[in-house]
């Protein structure tokens, strides 16, 4: 049942910020977070399993019937050091029934607990695993949100540097990608983003990329030459601080030749489709998504 987007407004300032903010502790941070995801019903008839890809815990959701020939491997937010299937899954469940088929999500390792390279290494394993079931890279797209989606940014990165075979489709929803935190937006749009405030973004990084682990070219996507890359599906809230890491890498994108699809939506602040299942505008941008991802995996 959707709740008007003023009310999932303040419940996002006063239920989901607090839990991003570096001030508690981070047990208690991603127990609440996982408290919230699932407290949120999932649509009627969705599936969900738990697995492993290459070694890397991996929760599975899926809609009801047959599924389509395609998969997703989806990289959850948290800004490297919160986050999970768990505090996603109305997100996960959105997108698979947007989709109509299986999401797979990692359970990535967190920083500080494990600083880069661990969360690339378990992306690489988990599409690594899911490539070995005999599914052709074309029918498996790769997505994530904020932190999620600089990982997914990173693995692109990485499997090109590889020379191994990329993802049919990429989405990225309000994607982390500037870990110095100089963008315009991060001021511009402190008060209007009901979910971060700039300040907590520092200490993420240096929890995520310590000293010079940040130069890693992985972790400098916007800089990256991003020629040769799948089609990109990008989703942005118009009202997020981490806007203009969107509108950055679309441009860029664009420039060298990506097909990219944008959904850049007025007043919505970060990773808006969490939201799933209670804000309508989330609905919508997961159904675009999906569909886009859906289309380039399946053609």
């Amino acid at each position: 049942m959707h709740l008007p987007t003023a009310v999932n407004r303040l419940a996002t300032r006063a239920l989901v910020a607090p839990l991003l903010a570096p001030t508690l502790p981070r047990p208690v941070r991603r127990a609440g977070l996982d408290l919230i995801g699932a407290a949120i019903p999932a649509p009627r008839g969705t599936r969900r399993a738990r697995g492993e890809l290459g070694g890397v815990r991996t929760s599975v959701v899926a809609p009801p019937g047959a599924l389509a020939p395609h998969r997703v491997l989806y990289l959850h937010g948290g800004g490297y050091v919160v986050g999970s299937s768990a505090s996603h899954g109305p997100l996960l469940a959105g997108l698979a029934h947007a989709t109509g088929t299986a999401v797979f999500a990692p359970h990535y390792r967190l920083a500080p607990e494990h600083p880069f390279p661990a969360a690339l290494e378990d992306a690489l394993a988990a599409w690594r695993a899911l490539r070995a079931t005999g599914r052709p890279a074309g029918h498996i797209a790769v997505a994530g949100d904020s932190a999620g989606g600089g990982l997914t940014t990173a693995l692109l990165l990485r499997l090109r540097e590889t020379g191994e075979d990329l993802p049919g489709a990429v989405g990225l929803i309000s994607p982390w990608l500037d870990l110095s935190c100089t963008a315009d937006a991060l001021s511009r749009n402190a008060a209007s983003d009901a979910m971060l405030d700039p300040s907590w973004l520092p200490s993420a990084a240096a929890d995520y990329a310590p000293g010079t682990l940040a130069d890693a070219p992985e972790l400098r996507p916007l800089e990256a030459d991003l020629s040769g890359l799948p089609p990109l599906h990008v989703v942005a809230g118009a009202e997020e601080i981490l806007v203009d890491d969107a509108d950055v890498l679309v441009e860029r994108a664009e420039r060298a030749g990506v097909r990219v699809r944008y959904q850049r939506t007025a007043g919505m602040w970060h990773a808006f489709p969490t939201f799933a299942g209670m804000l309508a505008e989330a609905d919508d941008a997961l159904r675009v998504l999906g569909a886009g991802l859906r289309a380039d995996c399946t053609s």
